[in-house]
């Protein structure tokens, strides 16, 4: 697919992996429909791009009024969208029996139920082209669950699941589907706790103008899944064949994972720890 001449939709366009996505996406020849929550920021992305690339929506997509406000500005982009990138999420990190029920509940609806309603709300408009894509920014938990983790893995598990049966389900048009999977990427996205445990753990990670790169290749290439980085591709794979051996895995840094991912005490740490983070 040539990006030239094309309107993408790109949620959560001024996150850490958003912002940089958004550039390569201007760089590639397409006009992007910004989305995001934060005018001020969306306005500060906006300005980094060639003038005329980029135009934003300031809707909240985990809202129906939110998701009402972005279709009425896409119905009136010229061109109309034929991409959409869903790339917002949100983020949870801490051991389950002491997670917020009400953050839970939020980061189902942000990172599942809103992409789901988003992408079925802008159907009719991207089948309208003879060709199109909604593509969906993954993350590796969304092949592999990770304990500390729970909430988010199950969030991306079923975006996962949502994304491969509407490929299977529209085979035979002209309407594609894709799951993209970053690994670990060095955006504010990770709570200083996330990213002690990645630092002992040893988990690499990406930097997001690259991951971006990554991205753009793979919608232009047409890919059906992509999972980012070594050895993450291999242990996703296992995950899916021998998930035994994981397990079995992942049981020997339990100790590491629950030092970082018990609540603080101090109030002002226990703050930070669930402020919700949207990329």
């Amino acid at each position: 697919m040539e990006l030239a001449g094309r309107t993408v939709i790109l949620t959560g366009a001024s996150g850490g992996i958003g912002q940089p996505l958004c550039a390569a996406l201007v760089a590639a020849g397409a006009r992007v429909l910004a989305v995001g929550r934060d005018e001020a920021k969306l306005r500060r992305v906006a300005q980094h791009m060639p003038e005329g690339s980029t135009s934003w929506v300031v809707a909240d997509v985990a809202t129906e009024d939110g998701r009402a406000h972005l279709l009425r500005a896409a119905q009136a982009a010229s061109p109309l969208p034929s991409v959409l990138v869903l790339a917002h999420a949100q983020a949870a990190f801490g051991l389950f029996e002491e997670q917020d029920p009400v953050e839970m509940e939020r980061l189902v609806q942000t990172n599942l139920v809103a992409p789901m309603l988003l992408a079925h709300a802008l159907l009719p408009l991207l089948r309208t082209h003879a060709s199109a894509a909604v593509v969906v920014v993954g993350s590796t938990f969304g092949s592999l669950a990770f304990p500390g983790f729970a909430a988010y893995s199950a969030s991306k598990f079923g975006l996962r699941g949502l994304t491969e049966a509407l490929a299977r389900e529209y085979a035979d048009t002209g309407l594609r589907f894709q799951y993209l999977s970053p690994r670990a990427t060095r955006t504010p996205f990770n709570t200083p706790a996330v990213d002690a445990l990645n630092a002992e753990l040893k988990v690499s990670s990406d930097v997001p103008a690259e991951v971006a790169r990554q991205l753009v290749a793979a919608i232009v290439q047409g890919r059906s899944r992509m999972q980012i980085g070594w050895p993450e591709k291999l242990f996703a794979r296992i995950n899916g064949l021998v998930p035994g051996l994981v397990d079995r895995n992942l049981r020997n840094s339990l100790p590491i994972v629950r030092r970082h991912a018990r609540r603080p005490r101090s109030s002002t740490e226990e703050n930070i720890h669930h402020e919700p983070r949207l990329r």
